[in-house]
């Protein structure tokens, strides 16, 4: 059986560059960005262990002959914390457009929702004591 390691979602944007500040407003780091100079076409960022990729529209679809749409929610990034009340609101001024929650789930956690600048779901959770 072949085996797997480091997983990653990519995200497609229209906007790279609003999309990496964003994140790294949030705390992740560039990892990886295409070409070196110039306007880039994809960009890894790093928080902790996870890892997002963030790639052009055109150039997935160019280089890849993927279909991708910056439109629409297609996956979520996944953000554990400690404080999900003050993490939405740092989402939101970070340019992040609410959603829902705080609320409860599943009787131990608490999570909310936002949607970053290309209309991604966020999704911040914590253990409830």
């Amino acid at each position: 059986m072949v085996s797997f390691r480091e997983p990653q979602i990519v995200l497609f944007t229209a906007d790279l560059p609003r999309a990496a500040a964003f994140y790294e407003r949030l705390g992740f780091r560039e990892a990886f960005r295409t070409p070196a100079e110039g306007d880039p076409i994809h960009v890894d960022l790093v928080l902790d262990d996870y890892r997002i990729g963030l790639a052009t529209v055109a150039s997935t679809r160019e280089d890849h002959g993927v279909d991708a749409e910056a439109a629409g929610q297609r996956a979520a990034v996944v953000l554990w914390t400690d404080d999900v009340p003050s993490a939405l609101e740092e989402l939101v001024a970070a340019g992040a457009t609410p959603h829902s929650g705080p609320l409860p789930w599943l009787g131990r956690l608490t999570i909310g929702w936002v949607l970053d600048p290309d209309g991604n779901p966020v999704q911040v959770v914590q253990h409830d004591s």
